[in-house]
């Protein structure tokens, strides 16, 4: 029998088709025949989209869709394009000294992010990447063990470009393999002429100013590099144990205030140091001016001291015995007070008032060496104090400092050599390990010192209420950083810009060769030198080039050869510094929107860019600043070679050695950064990676479920209007106009990890547990053409284009090859080029939302009442009194009882029965339970809140062999739904 049906069917074209309806309507189900009757005529998802990439064929398919999907020119389309917003985001240079690390790929990626967001959603996105190529870490890495010694400043730099291009061409490589966004032929290098010259002006400008100044003062000094550091260049690090000493200085002139009181005779004032190889260079001590002082007298020897009367306890158990007070007194009283130094004969350092004193460790009494410390050196200009160095620039005591001393470096044995000094004369008290935070040179990792040196300085202390006045305008991501920007900039009462190294922007500074007084070149000749010629002329060129005879008249200066040209370079943060004048000036704004980086440039790049923006245009170079955190390891620790937890970027994409390093593609390397907390630490490695490969894995699922149910679909002639949509479709149109909206928002806010939380919540509660569940049957068994299927289907396809340009500025590679499959646009056509989510305000409708989240209760309260089995074996009745709810089901029900109303498709039961009260033959054995909706109309004026009952039946009818539905008639025969659809095909 069935193989004739199969053969009438094959035959029957025209005129035959009600008797096959009726042949096919009610056949043998006998070993599952019926059902492959049937199979071909359930409209099942069809895709050619890959559920599942992995190995080599992920990372081809990824560079096939960067380059059929013009991913190397879509930055330059997006410029050329009319915009009415632009959106600017300044790249903060990366160092060109290294390869590419997952720090970089944490950043660039990040803004990468929110440049695609920016440019899908309409604006001309302004993005320049840049490097910063000049300093002494690339110098050091460049010349490695051949050390400068031999080489000109010209050899040295041009191994230093060299290295500093092949470090920017690798990172350059792997920045455009994930898939970042720009015109990587017109980026911005530290080392170009054009931005040197930008640069000078900057320093012209400020210079004119008299915000930048040479001067004799004490600077960190980094033996190691053989230059002075500016304290972004500092690495504090809280392990470094110093030897502290405890160390008299007798009291040779009682201040005049106390002189009479008793008690006070051989008393000596008592101080304490961490560097104790400064006392030698000790010019007076200071006190605390309000603060309360004691005269103290050792109670096992009789030795009298000065200290701070709060610091007597501490002391006292210190030393392992008490302290008899002889006599207190304000601070202010010791003036006039004079000391004998102790290790230097005949010299005497007087008491000084000084507001840098503090009470927290110590003795309250500070030994003041004004060479060797910032504070130190405030109190030396206050009192003209004489400024003597003792340090040479290799971190060793030079001949001022006495003959036992000389050459002896400061850290080591030249601070071993001054404690045995102050034993030998009786002036070491008590000795002891000190474990504190210590500054470090961040390229060498060695300790730094405070030596004077003659260098260029910006005054940043004229510029400080300026620069905190334009952050008060700034938006700062997450707020918290705002403290710390202010305190880092609270802390840097000047800024040295000069460095003795080759690699750098020269200084364009002339010195008389008798006077030594600088002669700065401010006119535009200079300027147009570096542009054309690049830095390397200020080596190259004759002095006379860049000192010609008109510079010179206007200057009143002498002759040329009275001259001779500065050696120093400007500080690398200067250098990056000043990239808002190189990059954004020829911006209508010239301010960035954003700046993005880590936190570490707090005191870096972000506070450089300000002070120097502040300096000459009056206001901050950007309007707002994300801070992000460190990448980590999984564990939490920083990353290191030597531990062994460094993850390579290139080893996650392209895989490593065995199977613990898959090949993992770009996209998962952009998921981690989007779904971390970038404001705090970033943690990676293989269970981060794993689940970001997992969530990837889930979406595609059900973006393939998407694109499979919109086979042979073409929204632009198919698509359903929809005011003639079924209610649960016009309904899904709402949410994801809400999930629009919020996932719009949360990439504003630099919010990526909100986005993907968003996203997978929309899946899962929308579309998975809801959506899907419930129109599968609509989509596989109503006849292909008809309104409920193509509704459902022109929501589905607005639900794949809404989710795929969600996702896109995360994951760029995978939203381009499901837009490749996706249905609606011409061939050729990329999803980047054709915008943002296109949500409509028209999708909300009165009504709409209450009608079917009141189903949704009821179908709550029916599927609690049938815990674990399945809803399509029962039969619903519903009975709700005459009211707003009622009218509410009755729009998802117009007759009494349905098997195909929508309102039996939400409740996914048999059949659904509606009514005001409850049938008086109701089935004893049926289930019963009820609840209440509250009904919330035009802003809360209408409310009411209805209540409902339900009762459960099994239900009486058969499975329909076609749609598994238990709607039919008897096993063998179709449910009257099928029958049309059968009968409509042939």
């Amino acid at each position: 029998l069935f193989q004739t049906l199969v053969r009438w069917a094959r035959r029957s074209q025209r005129g035959g088709g009600l008797l096959l309806h009726r042949a096919l309507s009610c056949t043998s189900s006998q070993n599952g025949s019926s059902n492959a009757l049937y199979r071909d005529s359930v409209l099942l998802p069809k895709t050619e989209f890959p559920m599942k990439l992995t190995g080599q064929k992920l990372l081809d398919r990824e560079l096939q869709i960067q380059q059929e999907c013009g991913f190397a020119d879509l930055y330059s389309w997006q410029r050329e394009r009319k915009a009415k917003n632009k959106f600017c985001l300044h790249d903060g240079p990366p160092y060109a000294n290294g390869d590419p690390h997952v720090g970089h790929a944490l950043n660039k990626i990040l803004k990468d992010i929110r440049n695609r967001f920016e440019m899908l959603r309409g604006r001309q996105v302004h993005y320049i990447p840049g490097w910063d190529c000049h300093g002494l870490p690339i110098e050091l890495k460049a010349l490695g063990d051949l050390g400068t010694s031999g080489l000109s400043p010209l050899q040295i730099r041009q191994k230093a470009r060299e290295f500093a291009e092949g470090a920017i061409a690798r990172q350059k490589a792997a920045f455009q393999r994930w898939g970042v966004m720009a015109d990587w032929d017109q980026c911005y290098y530290t080392f170009d002429g054009t931005y040197e010259a930008a640069q000078l002006k900057v320093f012209q400008e400020m210079h004119s100013k008299g915000l930048i100044y040479q001067d004799y003062k004490p600077v960190f000094w980094s033996p190691s590099s053989g230059t002075a550091l500016a304290e972004a260049e500092l690495e504090y690090n809280p392990e470094h144990v110093s030897r502290a000493i405890y160390a008299t200085f007798p009291l040779v002139t009682l201040p005049p205030k106390i002189a009479s009181q008793k008690g006070l005779e051989s008393v000596s004032v008592l101080v304490w140091t961490t560097q104790p190889w400064t006392i030698p260079a000790n010019q007076a001590v200071c006190y605390m001016p309000n603060a309360q002082y004691s005269v103290v007298k050792r109670v096992d020897n009789s030795e009298k001291f000065l200290v701070a009367t709060e610091r007597t306890a501490s002391i006292a158990a210190l030393l392992g015995t008490d302290l008899q007070t002889v006599g207190t007194f304000t601070g202010s009283l010791l003036e006039g007070g004079i000391c004998k130094h102790p290790t230097i004969p005949d010299k005497q350092v007087p008491l000084l008032p000084a507001n840098h004193v503090t009470m927290v460790k110590g003795t309250g009494l500070v030994h003041t060496a004004p060479a060797h410390g910032m504070e130190d050196y405030s109190v030396a200009s206050q009192f003209k104090l004489p400024v003597e160095c003792m340090v040479d620039e290799d971190g060793k005591f030079n001949e001022l400092a006495g003959a036992e001393l000389q050459k002896l470096s400061v850290v080591t044995e030249g601070n071993d050599k001054v404690i045995s000094m102050l034993k030998q004369c009786n002036a070491l008290l008590k000795e002891e390990q000190c474990v504190h935070s210590y500054p470090y040179d961040w390229r060498t990792k060695q300790p730094v010192v405070i030596r004077p040196s003659k260098q260029w300085f910006i005054n940043t202390e004229t510029l400080k209420d300026k620069a905190k006045e334009a952050l008060q305008k700034v938006r700062v991501l997450p707020e918290s950083a705002r403290s710390s920007l202010l305190t880092m900039l609270d802390r840097r009462t000047y800024w040295c810009i000069s460095r003795q190294r080759s690699w750098g922007v020269p200084i364009p500074v002339f010195y008389h060769k008798e006077s030594g007084e600088a002669l700065i070149n401010n006119r535009m000749h200079i300027f147009t030198l570096f542009k054309e010629k690049g830095s390397d002329c200020w080596w190259e060129l004759p002095i006379e080039t860049l000192l010609p005879p008109e510079v010179l008249k206007k200057s009143k200066a002498g002759a040329v050869s009275d001259y001779v040209r500065g050696e120093d370079v400007l500080d690398i943060w200067f250098d990056s510094g000043a990239s808002w004048a190189a990059v954004l000036e020829a911006e209508s704004d010239s301010r960035a929107d954003v700046y993005v980086e880590g936190k570490d440039q707090i005191g870096g790049w972000f506070q450089s860019s300000l002070l120097t923006s502040v300096a000459v245009r009056n206001k901050a170079p950007y309007k707002s600043l994300v801070v992000h955190g460190f990448a980590v390891s999984e564990k939490g620790e920083k990353m290191s070679k030597s531990v062994g937890n460094v993850v390579d970027p290139d080893v996650v994409i392209n895989g490593g050695k065995g199977p613990t390093e898959p090949a993992y593609g770009a996209d998962v390397l952009r998921w981690w950064v989007a779904e971390s907390n970038v404001f705090s630490e970033v943690q990676i490695g293989p269970s981060v990676l794993n689940s970001a490969r997992d969530s990837i894995s889930k979406l595609r699922n059900t973006l393939k479920f998407l694109l499979g149910n919109l086979q042979g679909f073409d929204p632009r002639l198919q698509a359903v209007d929809p005011k003639q949509m079924h209610y649960i479709d016009q309904y899904m149109l709402h949410l994801l106009r809400e999930y629009s909206i919020k996932v719009t928002d949360a990439y504003s806010e630099f919010d990526a990890g909100r986005v993907i939380r968003v996203l997978q919540a929309f899946i899962t509660r929308e579309l998975s547990s809801f959506y899907f569940s419930i129109i599968k049957d609509r989509l596989y068994c109503d006849a292909e053409d008809s309104l409920g299927r193509r509704s459902c289907q022109t929501v589905l396809e607005e639900i794949l284009d809404g989710v795929t340009r969600s996702i896109a500025p995360i994951l760029p590679h995978m939203a381009e090859e499901v837009y490749l499959h996706a249905p609606g646009h011409d061939e050729g056509e990329t999803l980047f080029k054709s915008g943002w989510i296109k949500s409509s305000s028209v999708w909300r409708r009165p009504g709409l939302e209450e009608a079917v989240e009141g189903a949704c209760a009821i179908r709550d309260c029916f599927l609690s009442s049938i815990p674990g089995k399945n809803a399509a074996r029962y039969d619903l009745t519903v009975a709700i009194e005459p009211g707003l709810l009622f009218e509410l089901m009755e729009s998802l029900q117009e007759e009494p009882t349905s098997t195909t109303s929508q309102l039996a498709e939400l409740m996914m039961a048999a059949r659904v029965n509606l009514a005001t009260k409850m049938p008086r033959d109701l089935d004893p054995e049926a289930l019963l339970n009820h609840g209440t909706f509250l009904i919330n109309l035009e802003g809360g004026v209408i409310r009411e809140e209805s209540a409902y009952s339900i009762a459960v039946t099994p239900t009486s009818a058969a499975r329909c062999p076609r749609c598994r539905r238990y709607t039919a008639n008897s096993a063998d025969c179709l449910c009257p739904r099928c029958q049309s659809v059968i009968s409509q095909a042939h």
